[in-house]
This record gives structure tokens, C-alpha cells and sequence, in this order.
């Protein structure tokens, strides 16, 4: 039997992390005080792998979080995200999924409270008529920002392609190749532009915006 353990590039320890307040889970006594701290690793789990797309919407809903809550930790569940395409246009899903790690939101199918609290479902909508690409807003007034990355500007290594091609073709030393240029560009933006105002854009939404 394969009982493989888990290792995960040493950079994803170093990766920002998002702590939350989440009143479900202090009600349900999961976790002391309702405290969560989330790690990159949780989103690669969700996501099932690392890429720039997956790094960038974990910098985004850090981002957000932070500029809604700039003075307490931020509510899980306590606020809606809005995407202006739809759920299977383009990277638009995916980001969705590891938003939605941090945040608690939740399309229809998510959990539909207790008493009247704690409803999560309904807080994740697509092809919203919103501005810029992504919006978070918290639930009991405090404000909305827009959020969107700029993950381009962080580029890959030049010989990413080639490397690609033969690790397709299976070749051994093209795979650990691509993996490990694939990977740095991943530790880049989450270790050197996560509090970069030119990759991670956030603009704060003026009231009835």
C-alpha cells in the first residue's frame, strides 16, 4: 500500500497566510473562538494544484480581506464575492473555489444557516453587473472594494515552453525542469509582489458604486 506523505515545496510555509473570525464555527465549537488561520497549502488541497492563477486569487481574497477589515480579524461569512463573468468563463471558477476557502462564500448548493444565522449560500455570484472583475463586500455595511491581479507582470522563465513540451512527451528531466520553473514563478508573487499595488490591485468602492 502507498502511504506517500505530502511535501509541498518549502515556500508555501512562507507564503502569506489569511487568519478569520468564523461565527459558525465558534457556535459549533470547531475551533476555539471561531479563529481559522488558512495557509497557500490549504488552497493548493482545495484546488488540487499551484499555478500563478491559484497564487494570484489567494493574494486577491488577502487583499480584500484586509481593506474591509483593516482593524479586526476578517468575518467569514460575512460577506458577499461577486464575479463579472460567468462561473466557466475562462480562470473565472477556479479563482471562485480558493476565494471561497477564506471568505466562506457560497453559491446556492452552500450551507443554509442555522436559525436564520450563519447562511452561507447565496454569497458567491457570477455575471454580476459590477465594474472590475472581482467584488467583496461586507455583509453588514462596512463597504466594497474591487480586486484584480496583474500576474503578467511577474513573468515566467523563458525556457518554461521548451521545458513543457518535453515534459508532455514525458520526458524525466523536462518534467523537473518545468515543475521547478512553473513553481518559482508561483514563490515569486506570492513571496515578493503579495503587497505589490501593482500586481495585486484593490480600489475601494464608493458608496451606491
Amino acid at each position: 500500500m502507498n502511504m506517500s506523505t505530502e511535501r509541498f515545496p518549502a515556500f508555501y510555509a512562507q507564503a502569506p497566510r489569511i487568519r478569520v473570525h468564523d461565527p459558525l464555527a465558534a457556535f459549533l465549537g470547531a475551533a476555539e473562538d471561531g479563529v481559522l488561520d488558512y495557509g497557500y497549502g490549504d488552497a493548493v488541497r482545495l484546488a488540487g494544484h499551484s499555478c500563478p492563477t491559484v497564487a494570484g486569487a489567494w493574494l486577491m481574497a488577502r487583499a480584500a480581506l484586509a481593506a474591509l477589515y483593516p482593524d479586526t480579524l476578517p468575518e467569514r461569512g460575512g460577506v458577499v464575492v461577486e464575479f463579472s463573468d460567468a462561473a466557466d468563463q475562462g480562470v473565472t471558477g477556479v479563482i471562485a473555489r480558493v476565494v471561497s476557502l477564506p471568505t466562506g462564500v457560497a453559491g446556492d448548493e452552500g450551507f443554509k444557516g442555522i436559525a436564520g444565522r450563519f447562511t452561507r449560500s447565496g454569497l458567491l455570484r457570477f455575471a454580476a453587473p459590477i465594474r472590475g472583475e472581482m467584488r467583496v463586500t461586507r455583509s453588514d455595511g462596512g463597504g466594497a472594494v474591487d480586486v484584480r491581479t496583474q500576474i503578467g507582470l511577474v513573468p515566467g522563465d523563458p525556457g518554461m515552453r521548451s521545458a513543457m513540451i518535453g515534459a508532455l512527451d514525458g520526458d524525466a528531466d523536462s518534467l523537473a525542469a518545468f515543475g521547478a520553473m512553473w513553481q518559482e514563478r508561483v514563490r515569486r508573487l506570492l513571496l515578493e509582489h503579495a503587497d505589490d499595488p501593482e500586481v495585486v490591485i484593490v480600489t475601494r468602492v464608493p458608496a451606491g458604486g
